[in-house]
């Protein structure tokens, strides 16, 4: 049946397979989130992106425990599972949680520190100038390069460029709700995996010598 035995290794072993994907998953998102707003340091971010390499390594532990069931294996992999589980759970959510201000905050520390060279780059892809409304004052502490090579905003005799700020924002959003979104979505399916693996170690292997069974 079903809930027998050899189900649940399969299952197991599954769901194993669909974590490593998963894992990618979240590595890309992250990658994503963080290359969309080039200038921005978002440590939160970041904590996506540990949490999809930490799953693909989990994961390979996952598959040899289900196809050996060995109980030690299985024991570790749940354990850590659940510690992916309320570190990617919390992550996203406070990915989700960070309102406009936050995320301004962000962007202006990363433009304070980033070169040159890469704030030409952000204005030359976003068709921007300079990082909020000071890009017309001389003494603007952010600095950024000159705008003439923007051809996008700039004429031969003036350049009207929008503030690097009011372009990035809508990128730096939509990197937080994606990787929020992602990571909030598939942390539940690790908490499905930790209540399978927990019914599997408790189930005996029907071919083994019962004396073996731990």
């Amino acid at each position: 049946m079903c809930g027998g035995f050899t189900c649940s290794k399969n299952a197991l072993t599954a769901l194993n397979v669909l974590y490593i994907a998963v894992g990618f998953i979240l590595i890309l998102a992250a990658v994503y989130g963080r290359a969309s707003a080039q200038v921005t340091n978002l440590p939160i971010v970041s904590g996506i992106l540990g949490c999809g390499v930490f799953l693909i390594l989990v994961s390979i532990l996952g598959l040899f425990g289900a196809v050996k069931h060995n109980q030690v294996m299985l024991f570790f992999y749940m354990i850590i599972l659940f510690l992916i589980f309320l570190v990617q759970f919390s992550v996203a959510c406070a990915c989700l949680a960070v309102d406009k201000q936050e995320q301004e905050q962000l962007a202006e520390e990363g433009w304070r520190t980033v070169s040159m060279d890469l704030k030409k780059e952000v204005q030359k892809d976003f068709n921007c100038c300079g990082f909020d409304d000071k890009i017309h004052n001389a003494t603007d502490p952010m600095g950024h390069p000159e705008c003439e090579h923007v051809s996008a905003c700039c004429s031969l005799s003036d350049c009207r460029c929008l503030p690097c700020m009011k372009q990035l924002q809508s990128a730096i959003d939509y990197g937080f709700k994606l990787c929020g979104g992602v990571g909030l979505f598939f942390s539940f399916t690790e908490f499905v995996g930790v209540w399978l693996t927990i019914r599997y170690r408790n189930q005996k292997d029907p071919r083994a010598n019962p004396s073996a069974f731990l």
